[in-house]
């Protein structure tokens, strides 16, 4: 049994940003982990929800991680208890519904795949688009029990 409680959000856009800081905020977790694909993005991200700790007047530290498509950077959330998901793309104008389930399978493929090896005993959330067949396929991709991944739109 861990002796910490980790949260870990994959994907620093504004979903994840957003989530990332409203973790922190609860002070429920002992750090909150935000991990992005573009250099520098989760870092950067995870400084400003830190300075504002003091005048938000909460005390869960944040700390962002670069990933990489090789898998570096994801050992920053093994052992998390908790993982939101919002890895993926935007639907763009002209793009169809299939597009979209082209690419962002691709991508939440990946990160479960990460999840699992690092993180085996999370709770997982689920808030990439199009959301039932993301979740769907994180709970396949993982190996984990249903109960153990859900979707939230």
């Amino acid at each position: 049994m861990p002796t910490t409680l980790k949260a870990a959000v994959i994907g620093a856009g504004s979903i994840g940003s957003t989530s990332a800081m409203r973790l922190a905020q609860f002070d429920l977790f002992d750090e909150v982990v935000l991990t992005d694909i573009v250099e520098g993005r989760a870092e950067g991200l995870a400084l400003d929800i830190s300075q504002s700790r003091p005048i938000e007047g909460f005390q869960t530290p944040v700390r962002g991680v670069t990933t990489g498509a090789d898998g570096a950077g994801y050992d920053s959330i093994a052992g998390a208890g908790v993982v939101v998901v919002t890895a993926g793309v935007t639907r763009k104008p002209g793009m169809s519904r299939s597009d979209l389930i082209e690419v962002n399978a691709g991508i939440v493929r990946e990160v479960a795949g990460r999840i699992a090896v690092q993180a085996p005993d999370a709770v997982v959330i689920v808030v990439s688009n199009p959301l039932d067949e993301m979740t769907a396929l994180t709970q396949a991709a993982t190996g984990f029990p249903p109960h153990r991944v859900m979707g939230q739109a």
